[in-house]
């Protein structure tokens, strides 16, 4: 058992740190040492009813080191696997490192540095100090949801400290109430600067989402759940809205995460913390379908449970239900890892249209004076922006065209653009003209950035490109089987068209729930021989290696004509734009 890899002495020292720094004496019966060190699975006692072993069977238990030599090696799918099936038990010691190494993966170069965390600490709070006196919490934290878990007082204190200065040195978090949930669970198994490293790499992760920073990120991922409800737990859905029809089946999925976070018991959560930590947000969504379709057989089953006693308020009996939640740990994720077509790409898919739709609606639901206010210059390139760009763009450049009617195509392709990305510079990441016509030379200048827009004029003064909502690089990525994905991308992605025609194509999805099948999800592919934006009966853009000739024809993922005429075409130049901070 793990008290046999990490040894006995180990096991003291860990659970000794943490009872005395952070953690609440009272939580004691979390934390049972013979659960550690029995000879056998037979002597195992301990008052939590999860980790009843079979009598003569032990659980073959993998180590850190094992961890961490696949992760160094890349094999995150054998890493994943290993953490939905190792039941580590509550008080392990392996989470004091394996924690620190999964959030570490998401880190940047700045939060590594030594020291860091106790510079910002002297910098927010001029002493390194632990002050008595209440901290005053962002204003990102829901302070009806800053649980504890049984913390003592000055593990409290820490929390806030530690939250307090993630806001400080990301200001761009505006609202993020799981934030102080995680961290008080961060605490129980490592210290002060290690769980702010952790935090800091679950929110500057930019491959995966684990922390939502933003009201609007906050709505999109409770609709998300909702969404992916209706589909893999339809059922249970449809039995709640029949039971209380004047209760709004949103107001109970606004609470999704809280199901989790404030109902289901501490060992239950540290489980999920296991996976989440590596997985991301996801492991969240499968574990919250899986109490959606437990607590729907207790009710069918239990009478505690029946229509007139949860009627008047579903969501407070879903928490009350998850507090004495009747499976174990490792069922409760073997349920939810048994959830069969909710892949990542599925999330991603509706996460964006429900961003996307709820940012249109924000639109329409403005004042008049508003709308008509973020027509005229809302979503308009700054001036200093406009310079950037018309100093570096050759494809607006057109002969046919005087300076006044550039600018026009100029501010038509910004008041394109997702209105995140107008905040942030244009920067000139390549263009042929300097940089010459090589995929190779593309590749290095351009694949790590996210987002990008293409732009192509081609020797017969047509205008045309992609607003591409994905890194070029993606092209390399694999998927769960170990293969390489032939298209990637998202539905941010677009085709526009400046000259002769001005027009923009969104992604066909945009527009409805209605499944439109694989070929509209064509979104962008690439190898050393070609890219290619849009698929489906057709390519919209197709370049050669040699950004010399391309083609464009209609597609089914955005539903548009040829961008040129004759579908065939020469490339004059092509110049792609990066935007700095974005």
């Amino acid at each position: 058992m793990v008290g046999k890899v990490l040894g006995i002495r180990d096991l003291e020292q860990f659970s000794s740190r943490r009872s005395s720094v952070y953690v609440d004496p009272e939580c004691d019966k979390f934390f049972e040492l013979p659960l550690f060190i029995a000879a056998s699975s037979n002597d195992v006692t301990t008052k939590c009813q999860c980790f009843q072993f079979s009598p003569g069977k032990e659980p073959a238990l993998r180590s850190f080191t094992e961890i961490q030599q696949l992760l160094q090696q890349g094999k995150k799918r054998d890493v994943k696997n290993i953490l939905r099936e190792n039941s580590w038990p509550i008080n392990s010691p392996i989470r004091s490192q394996l924690w620190p190494l999964l959030c570490g993966q998401h880190l940047t170069k700045q939060h590594m540095l030594d020291g860091f965390y106790w510079e910002m600490v002297h910098q927010v709070f001029g002493t390194t100090e632990l002050s008595e006196k209440p901290i005053m919490l962002p204003a990102f934290v829901d302070a009806i949801h800053c649980l504890p878990y049984h913390l003592t007082s000055t593990g409290r204190a820490v929390a806030d400290r530690i939250v307090n200065v993630l806001g400080y040195d990301c200001p761009d978090i505006t609202y993020s109430p799981v934030l102080y949930p995680i961290t008080s669970i961060l605490l129980h198994f490592m210290s002060e600067e290690e769980a702010y490293i952790c935090l800091a790499g679950l929110v500057a992760s930019k491959e995966k989402v684990f922390i939502n920073q933003t009201k609007l990120q906050h709505e999109v991922t409770w609709k998300t759940v909702m969404q992916i409800a209706k589909k893999h737990t339809k059922s249970a859905v449809s039995y709640f809205q029949r039971i209380c029809p004047g209760q709004k089946l949103e107001r109970v999925f606004m609470d999704w995460c809280w199901w989790i976070l404030a109902g289901l018991p501490f060992q239950h959560l540290v489980r999920i913390m296991d996976c989440f930590f590596h997985e991301g947000i996801k492991v969240l969504y499968r574990v919250a379908l899986v109490i959606l379709n437990l607590f729907h057989k207790e009710c069918q089953s239990n009478n505690e449970w029946s229509p007139d006693n949860i009627k008047n308020d579903i969501g407070n009996a879903l928490i009350k239900f998850c507090k004495k939640i009747p499976v174990s740990p490792a069922k409760l994720l073997h349920a939810a890892f048994s959830i069969r077509g909710l892949s990542t790409q599925y999330i991603s898919r509706i996460s964006i249209k429900t961003e996307m739709l709820l940012k249109s609606r924000s639109v329409l639901n403005s004042s008049s004076k508003q709308l008509i206010k973020s027509r005229s210059s809302d979503n308009l390139p700054t001036s200093q922006s406009q310079v950037n760009i018309q100093m570096m763009s050759h494809t607006l450049t057109i002969r046919e065209l005087h300076s006044e009617s550039c600018r026009n195509l100029l501010f038509t392709l910004w008041s394109w653009l997702p209105v995140r990305i107008t905040m942030y510079q244009p920067k000139l990441l390549y263009t042929t003209e300097e940089h010459g016509c090589s995929l190779t030379t593309f590749y290095v200048r351009v694949e790590q950035h996210e987002p990008t827009l293409l732009m192509i004029k081609t020797c017969n003064n047509e205008v045309f490109g992609a607003y591409c909502s994905s890194r070029w690089f993606e092209r390399n990525v694999k998927d769960d089987k170990g293969q390489r994905q032939a298209y990637f991308g998202t539905g941010e992605t677009f085709l526009f068209s400046l000259y002769p025609e001005r027009a923009k194509y969104p992604w066909v999805g945009i527009e409805g729930d209605k499944d439109l099948g694989h070929s509209s999800e064509l979104f962008m592919a690439a190898d050393s021989k070609m890219i290619t934006i849009g698929g489906g009966e057709g390519q919209a853009i197709w370049m050669d290696e040699n950004i010399r000739f391309g083609k464009t024809d209609g597609c089914k993922t955005f539903n548009n004509p040829p961008l040129c005429p004759s579908g065939d075409f020469e490339i004059r130049v092509l110049e792609v734009y990066g935007f700095v901070g974005s």
